[in-house]
């Protein structure tokens, strides 16, 4: 007997008849992919490859980087600059000029009748790094408001305060080659699969050859908990008592690396004195992880010979956020973690070039990881862009955060958003919503005119998606790739490189201040400030930057003239005992108090809602929305429930329900499945007007970033599901 097909038909790869091939890097997430982009004899972009001796990638691509050529000419693109004086009134179309210098009057309108931090600047992740550095010439150098960040301060600004808390400077210490010499790895609420599927193949494809133990700590049972040999379904918000306890069997049995925290820290005392009040007894009982299992765990990340510690959005998003991070600097520095071979503390970063921003963008302070609150600094970069160091700001000013609820006090009154969906990606929708509305003037700068926020916007800024431009970006690992130009600018849309310095103009009338006039020559700019500095990159350039596909900072001159072999740049940090940021050269071991302000749920809201991604969809959907060979894998917005807790409430599979929370509420298709706990539901984030109408944005207070997975949710059964579906849908119609 004969199973299965009399006759195969084996899959066939249409021949896309390329001709032409562009190296680029995937405009994604962090993992940083090189990829290539084909064109066919006619010119038209046809498909995408992974980049075979790519060090990150090695040829592969997950399902959003194979598809990112269709971005080019995928529906809602900016064709035109557009103006209007009122919200209510239909845009028109301008040129840009006549844009420009309206966009131009209205900041100093602006700042002539409220003062200069009255207009504020919301950035992104998601542009080039000689863009970033642009930008914030022109934001510091020119306009002066203090008011300005980056959207990153949503995803990775926990990260960058932990590691400047610990470690004295933001910058990851680890790369991905750590997986290949670990013996033990806790990822802490990070699920690889989806959120970086190619570090996830990275990662696993180590631990297929070395087999070393796999922890995950997350309160899902997510994809990458699946593949654990451990699964801790933490509390939600209680991670800093689970670090805890850990360092508290550890302490206890003698299992630290005295001679290293001798040698590289300084706080030892007060982090024991901490961690005695949180023995595993004690800490079961806040974060549900039983003591037998924390002893275990604690034994196996101190005994083994080398271990790692990688995280996402489930430790950053958080009332303690920071502290989650430096919990885990202090596991890494207790066990002497740092700076060796599988030896790391490593923040898998949210979007492309979120490192770029940190570095270069000056959102936080000056270019090259340079603060606004050292007077030397503001003397060094006032030199260099011929700019009065007085006219510099002596401390941060608010973070994107705070600049929203400025809006609502009446202290912000004009606002720019470049490639940033703060309608979607902000908590509290519906009182961001009145925040947008309140504006005297908004302008919006984005690759697609159908964003949520050009809605309430007076003027709109085309700009060039991705690879219609050239620049670099730097990934998780710290490594500095190259994107190429694929296609020029769609219709009359620009690079954001040529935006900002068109509107600088306006405020540099004596050409006082001096812009390079290629991308190329302002990435020089950048090699020369970086001189010296945790991030010294003088020994890169465009062409070395493609050739060797990405090179890692630190990368010198120097160690360039010797290279003769491909330059692997730096691949850690804090490699020689004493190297850490800080003056005397020892890292922070920080004693961390549990201070439990979370919203939990109650008879009320009965629900913990978490958040997070989906391996198809990037952020706010503004582009992968628009792909259809992504969109069709999840183009509702849904929740995750447990069977048992749907059964109690009546709610069938597949069916639409309400969430509501004490901020609003929002229709959902139920998803039946035993990954959720009980008493949780998951909501991806990706979807408008959807899980962020629910999310209370609570923040943490040395990062300012929102806790967006801890919230309190009840779930309504729908009887009217037809009406339902259709409420569904617009929260996903562009």
């Amino acid at each position: 007997m004969l199973f299965g097909r009399k006759q195969k038909n084996p899959i066939k790869i249409a021949d896309k008849k390329i001709v032409d091939w562009t190296y680029t890097t995937c405009g994604y997430c962090s993992t940083g992919c090189a990829i290539e982009v084909g064109k066919n004899e006619q010119g038209d972009v046809v498909g995408t490859q992974g980049v075979g001796n790519a060090d990150v990638n090695r040829g592969k691509l997950c399902v959003k980087g194979i598809f990112e050529h269709e971005l080019f000419d995928s529906p809602g693109r900016g064709k035109t600059p557009l103006l209007r004086k009122q919200t209510s009134e239909n845009f028109r179309e301008a040129n840009w000029d006549e844009t420009l210098d309206h966009t131009a009057d209205e900041i100093k309108r602006i700042q002539k009748k409220y003062g200069r931090d009255a207009f504020a600047v919301v950035s992104t992740g998601q542009i080039f790094t000689e863009e970033f550095y642009t930008l914030g010439k022109v934001v510091r150098g020119l306009l002066g408001t203090n008011n300005y960040d980056g959207n990153t301060t949503l995803c990775m600004a926990s990260a960058v305060s932990g590691y400047k808390r610990s470690f004295g400077s933001d910058g990851p210490p680890g790369c991905y080659e750590d997986f290949e010499h670990t013996d033990c790895l806790m990822a802490w609420g990070s699920n690889l699969p989806e959120q970086h599927p190619i570090i996830y193949w990275r990662m696993k494809e180590a631990k297929e050859k070395r087999d070393f133990p796999l922890i995950v700590i997350d309160p899902r049972v997510t994809m990458l908990a699946q593949f654990a040999d451990i699964h801790l379904a933490i509390v939600p918000g209680t991670d800093v008592v689970l670090m805890n306890s850990l360092l508290h069997v550890i302490f206890a049995e003698g299992l630290e690396d005295k001679a290293y925290i001798k040698a590289n820290t300084v706080g030892i005392k007060a982090l024991k004195e901490e961690v005695a009040n949180c023995d595993p007894a004690t800490a079961y009982k806040i974060c549900g992880i039983d003591e037998d299992t924390i002893r275990n765990v604690a034994r196996l990340y101190a005994k083994a010979g080398v271990a790692m510690n990688i995280w996402t959005m489930g430790i950053n998003q958080s009332t303690h956020g920071s502290d989650g991070v430096v919990g885990l600097n202090n596991l890494s520095l207790v066990s002497g973690n740092v700076g060796k071979p599988g030896g790391t503390s490593l923040s898998i970063t949210g979007q492309c070039n979120a490192m770029g921003t940190r570095e270069w963008s000056s959102c936080s302070g000056l270019p090259g990881y340079r603060t606004l609150e050292n007077p030397e600094h503001r003397e060094e970069i006032g030199k260099f862009w011929n700019v009065d160091p007085e006219f510099f700001p002596k401390k941060r000013g608010l973070a994107q955060t705070d600049i929203f609820p400025a809006i609502e006090t009446g202290q912000v009154k004009g606002l720019w958003l470049i490639a940033t969906n703060p309608m979607t990606s902000m908590a509290n929708t519906p009182r961001i919503r009145k925040m947008l509305d309140k504006l005297e003037f908004l302008v919006v700068q984005d690759a697609y005119e159908d964003m949520e926020c050009v809605e309430y916007a007076h003027a709109f800024l085309p700009a060039a998606v991705w690879a219609e431009k050239e620049g670099v970006m730097t990934n998780t690992e710290r490594r500095v790739n190259m994107v190429r130009q694929v296609v020029p600018p769609y219709k009359q849309s620009k690079s954001d490189f040529d935006i900002f310095k068109e509107l600088g103009k306006r405020f540099n009338a004596d050409n006082k201040v001096k812009f390079s006039d290629t991308v190329a020559e302002t990435f020089d700019e950048m090699r020369e400030l970086s001189k010296g500095r945790l991030l010294d990159m003088s020994g890169m350039t465009h062409e070395l930057i493609e050739e060797k596909r990405g090179i890692q900072w630190p990368y010198t001159e120097e160690q360039a003239s010797k290279d003769e072999a491909p330059p692997t740049g730096g691949k850690r940090l804090y490699t020689k005992n004493a190297t850490f940021s800080f003056p005397d050269g020892k890292a922070r071991l920080i004693a961390l108090p549990f201070i439990d302000n979370n919203e939990r749920p109650d008879n009320a809201f009965p629900f913990w809602l978490n958040s997070g991604r989906l391996v198809e969809h990037f952020h706010t959907r503004t582009r992968t929305g628009k792909v259809g060979n992504n969109n069709k894998y999840s183009p509702i917005p849904f929740m995750e429930i447990n069977p048992d807790a749907a059964r109690q409430l009546g709610i069938e599979h597949q069916s639409y329900v309400r969430c509501v929370s004490r901020r609003g509420d929002a229709i959902v298709m139920a998803m039946l499945t035993q990954r959720i706990a009980k008493d949780a539901i998951f909501i991806p984030f990706h979807f408008y007007d959807c899980v962020n109408r629910l999310t209370l944005g609570l923040l943490d207070p040395h990062s300012r970033q929102p806790a967006f997975k801890q919230a309190a949710v009840r779930i309504e059964k729908l009887e009217d599901q037809e009406a339902a579906a259709q409420m569904n849908k617009e929260m996903r119609t562009y």
